[in-house]
């Protein structure tokens, strides 16, 4: 039955989104038990060691089987099956499979985050540091590239909660923006750049990221090595853009630029997580 909901596209939302409802005794779908307020959506975790353990089983059992056959042929049923728990408790902790992709977000960015804090120790040139930042987003990555394209779809969508852009991603977003602003505040640039440009630069270079994150999700080299050019080949670039940027005689330019920043680009940004 759920292979055929997910072929069919049926789901418990209504969306045809590939997600499957519970069902009753019967075979008849029924709604899942709603969970308590707090602990809705992706980051449904109570504080429990037994509990979090659960979530982490269910997640690390929903992205195998994303491997392994794919996004939209995956339904919570089988997520459920395969890590032992019943339908409910997998809905218990991620309110539809779409939710999964936040859970994703949010381990890839302290994955993302630890990764890249070991490798920056002792480093302090601004492009070396910033090349090691992203370069280690797309290694971290890289058991997820085969689906990635499937997440994609969901996430490009500019109204969905899911995107990466939204307030539900404020806290993986917020992680990945404070890695940034450690790149630039253990370099050797940081000092010598003007402070207002120097509070903006994290979260513009987290957007230099998700540029690099598309080019990836549609890169099909081997270990998506034009993927990994582009980055040693632009970073420098950037460092020495954001460089040039302290010079007087570019400042009129850089303050045009931190204006159209400020008033264009950062109020698209998701600022708080959703309630």
């Amino acid at each position: 039955m759920d292979d055929l909901a997910a072929t069919n596209g049926t789901s418990g939302t209504g969306k045809g989104n590939g997600t499957d409802s519970p069902e009753d005794a019967n075979g008849a779908p029924t709604a899942p038990a709603a969970p308590p307020a707090e602990a809705r959506g992706s980051r449904a975790q109570p504080k429990t060691d037994k509990s979090e353990q659960t979530r982490a089983l269910i997640l690390e059992t929903a992205m195998r089987l994303f491997q392994e056959r794919g996004y939209d042929k995956t339904t919570m049923r089988a997520i459920a099956a395969e890590a032992g728990v019943s339908v409910g408790n997998a809905y218990y902790y991620f309110s539809s499979k779409e939710f999964l992709i936040q859970g994703f977000y949010d381990r890839m960015t302290y994955e993302h985050a630890a990764d890249a804090r070991r490798r920056l120790a002792g480093t302090r040139d601004f492009a070396e540091r910033l090349e090691i930042a992203v370069t280690s987003w797309i290694d971290c990555a890289a058991p997820y590239h085969e689906f990635a394209a499937q997440f994609f779809r969901t996430a490009a969508d500019p109204t969905s909660s899911l995107s990466p852009f939204s307030n539900e991603s404020h806290p993986a977003r917020a992680t990945a923006v404070e890695l940034f602003g450690e790149v630039l505040a253990g370099s050797d640039l940081a000092p010598k750049l003007d402070a207002e440009l120097a509070e903006l630069l994290p979260e513009l270079l987290w957007l230099n990221l998700m540029v690099v994150v598309l080019y990836w999700v549609f890169d099909r080299t081997p270990d998506t090595e034009r993927t990994r050019e582009y980055v040693r080949r632009s970073t420098p670039m950037v460092a020495r853009v954001i460089n040039l940027s302290r010079y007087r005689v570019f400042r009129p330019i850089v303050r045009d630029a931190k204006g159209l920043i400020q008033d264009f680009i950062l109020p698209t940004i998701g600022k708080t997580a959703a309630k």
